[in-house]
């Protein structure tokens, strides 16, 4: 455990050095193609030059430079891709392995915790919470049993006596006189209308009006 423990830092210095020595190495080939390329076009332009100047066989000369710099660009491009290829598959296992140690971190902490809390202790809590219960339970019917003078009513006896004062109850309601209820105001029917003369008014308004 402790090997882990201290290994894991180590582990992961060693995994970002040789990621840091891997990106040195990538920009140091890409600034010796940079280099390579410009060779590159300095032969071609001096094969121009040879050409126009009827140096057939310099102008060869310059063209052999130039491909063999192209070859060196080649090879340093796939040096390159090389490179790249191990930066992520390095990248990839060094994710694995934080995934790994990450995994086996929680293992660890799950039991742990499962050693500390045993089935045994469990049941223990369990039976100690269902005495408090039981116990709890009788301590409040005790409380509700009637004491002293109370305990000594008769239950029965009660509800007899309940029922006959009900019956002198609804017997005293029926004896008892209705009570007045008082009458209703009696109003006077409403007037009626004089329609004698609404239609005397009607009949001198069309007289007005054949006029």
């Amino acid at each position: 455990m402790l090997n882990r423990l201290f290994g894991k830092p180590k582990q992961e210095t060693n995994a970002l050095a040789t990621l840091d020595k891997l990106n040195e190495t990538l920009e140091m080939l890409e600034k010796k193609e940079k280099v390579l390329m410009k060779k590159v076009a300095d032969e071609v332009e001096r094969a121009k030059e040879f050409t126009r100047a009827k140096n057939k066989t310099a102008a060869i000369r310059c063209l052999k430079r130039k491909k063999l710099y192209e070859q060196q660009i080649e090879h340093l491009g796939n040096f390159q891709l090389r490179i790249h290829d191990q930066m992520i598959m390095l990248e990839g296992a060094k994710a694995t392995t934080e995934t790994v140690d990450a995994l086996r971190t929680a293992a660890s902490t799950m039991k742990a915790m499962q050693k500390a809390t045993n089935i045994d202790d469990v049941d223990k809590a369990m039976d100690e919470i269902n005495e408090q219960t039981e116990n709890m339970k009788q301590i409040t019917e005790a409380l509700a049993t009637p004491i002293g003078a109370s305990a000594d009513f008769d239950e029965d006896e009660l509800e007899a006596e309940l029922e006959e004062l009900e019956g002198a109850e609804l017997e005293e309601g029926l004896l008892a006189p209705p009570s007045r209820v008082p009458a209703a105001p009696i109003r006077p029917p409403p007037k009626k209308e004089r329609v004698d003369e609404h239609e005397d008014e009607l009949a001198e308004l069309q007289r007005e009006m054949a006029l």
